[in-house]
């Protein structure tokens, strides 16, 4: 029997590439857990697998609905699980709290119980919470090396409070039921296929559109000084395959990141570097884009995660940026309506 990988969020930016790095560097299969309604242009490349029942599997399911889920892991029986579905965009949690706690904490708990009830199922389990747990540090009480895994919780939305329970439900089954299950707080992660809603995409969008001449020549903005670690998702993904092969420990928890630190503004200076109408555009603040709280200080200790993997990021902050920048372009390219976040 092949070994059994299952991605919730696999139409996502993460869960995307994270099939891609399966299918190129193992022999898995991989059955991707996606709504009715779920996007498919993250993946439409890996359709003619899907297609053609080859690898790649999409099974339906939804984080809110118990017997999906139940339904899904007794058919599966995965080997493996990357839990990464979730309301991931901190700003809408604000309008949506409730959805974003439903889906996130519960939809994590009725994950981790269909796998408890499904006999014959003992998979390695990665539960994905984010760095957006730490909040709100102040400067002062920053450790010199970065945020470390013992640093309080200090949640600045309701995503972060989200990921706060979803992080706490995977050491808890971990240490209640002795399920096998490890949790991430990975810092900032982007790339080709990353939502227009995070700050590095909607700048490359912006610069993509008005490079096409379908937007005047000023990027919207919101904060500016906030302190990003930025790393690839394609190292991203690769960290998380070792995680759940490289000696995995039931209930051990780790921050993961990139090595590059700069503000938000400098990240849209970078990516305006790369653009031929970079001195025709002009920088607006939108106060939409202001959350009402900044988790503004985003720099991680990784050394955890290091010393038992071996794990370092090997993709360049430029190379990432341009690529993200590159992505939009042929977007952009391809025609049709863009909303302008």
């Amino acid at each position: 029997m092949p070994t059994k990988a299952l991605i919730t969020g696999i139409t996502g930016m993460v869960g995307s590439h994270l099939a891609d790095y399966l299918l190129e560097n193992t022999d898995w299969d991989i059955y991707g857990a996606c709504r009715w309604r779920s996007p498919l242009e993250n993946v439409a490349h890996l359709l003619e697998w899907v297609n053609q029942k080859d690898r790649v599997y999409f099974e339906y399911a939804d984080l809110n609905d118990e017997v999906s889920l139940l339904n899904l892991v007794r058919k599966v029986k995965p080997d493996y699980i990357f839990h990464l579905a979730a309301q991931s965009y901190p700003q809408t949690s604000f309008d949506s709290p409730i959805d974003t706690l439903n889906t996130n904490i519960l939809g994590t708990c009725r994950l981790l119980e269909a796998v408890r009830a499904t006999e014959g199922c003992d998979p390695v389990i990665h539960v994905c919470a984010s760095s957006e747990v730490f909040g709100k540090i102040p400067t002062e009480k920053k450790p010199p090396e970065g945020i470390h895994e013992e640093c309080s919780f200090h949640p600045a939305s309701p995503y972060a409070i989200s990921k706060v329970g979803t992080d706490l439900l995977g050491r808890y089954y971990a240490e209640a039921y002795g399920m096998k299950v490890m949790t991430t707080r990975m810092f900032t992660h982007t790339g080709p296929r990353r939502g227009d809603v995070f700050h590095e995409s909607t700048f490359a969008k912006q610069i993509a559109m008005i490079e096409q001449g379908m937007i005047p020549p000023v990027v919207k903005v919101g904060n500016l000084k906030s302190l990003r670690t930025y790393a690839d998702v394609r190292d991203a993904v690769r960290a998380y395959f070792m995680l759940v092969t490289v000696n995995p420990i039931p209930g051990e928890y780790y921050n993961i990141g990139g090595s590059y630190t700069c503000t938000v503004g400098d990240t849209l200076k970078t990516l305006l570097s790369f653009s031929s109408k970079k001195d025709e555009i002009k920088i607006e603040t939108d106060p939409e884009r202001l959350r009402p709280i900044d988790a503004d200080l985003q720099v991680p200790d990784c050394r955890k995660f290091k010393a038992h993997t071996g794990w370092e990021p090997r993709i360049p902050y430029e190379k990432t940026m341009l690529d993200l920048l590159d992505y939009w372009r042929e977007r952009v390219r391809q025609g049709g309506q863009f909303l302008t976040r």
